[in-house]
Parts: structure tokens; sequence; C-alpha cells
């Protein structure tokens, strides 16, 4: 069986290891759902393939000089995940630091839900 930790320890992995898209591949479910704290298009995205799509979007649209994850963070059937990031938007060229909170809640052993917080 595998736990929620498990899950969490092997999502948070790839990601320390730069690896985000296998990360979410090796775990996201078919009907995942993606929610932002910004407004706008991409606030909230239902299934694989739009979670897909926003993270391809995101990074067409942003240079990362950096990062570092820490973590997981896990309680029940959820975990959590700090993101710190160093990134140029590109269409405007601005640069900045980001700090994220990222929370997945997961069932049947995959992520249903991943939730961002900023």
């Amino acid at each position: 069986m595998t736990t929620t930790r498990d899950i969490a320890d092997a999502f948070t992995a790839l990601c320390k290891a730069g690896k985000f898209d296998e990360a979410g591949e090796a775990f996201w479910s078919a009907d995942v759902v993606s929610l932002e704290a910004a407004p706008g298009d991409m606030q909230r995205a239902e299934g694989i393939d739009a979670v897909r799509g926003k993270g391809a979007w995101w990074v067409e649209n942003h240079e990362i000089h950096g990062f570092d994850c820490e973590g997981p963070f896990v309680n029940g059937d959820a975990f959590a995940v700090i993101f710190r990031m160093d990134v140029t938007f590109r269409p405007t060229g601005e640069r900045s630091k980001m700090d994220e909170v990222a929370t997945y809640t997961v069932a049947d052993g995959r992520i249903v839900e991943e939730r961002f917080f900023y």
C-alpha cells in the first residue's frame, strides 16, 4: 500500500531535482484540480490536460534562475511543500523572487488537488 507519506516523499524528491513535470505526471490523478491564489484564466484548472497546459504556460513564460523547495510536511491525506524561486517573467522582463506554499490532497494513491498560496 502506498501511503500519503510515500507519495509526498517521492513527489518532493522529484521537485527538489527540478523535475516538476515528472512529479506531476507520476502522481496526478486524471481528474486533478489545480487552484491558484491569483485571479484569472488559470485560477482553476480541472483535469490532467488542463493542469498540463497550465504548467506548459508557466514554463514558456518564466525563466528560472534558481529554486529551492522544503518539505514535505504531511498531515493525513495531504501534504505541503514550500517553494522559493528566483524567476523572470519573460513577457515583461521583470525578475522577482517568489515564495509559495503548495498543498496536495491524495486519494487512491494519486494527487487529486493541488492548491497554491503566495
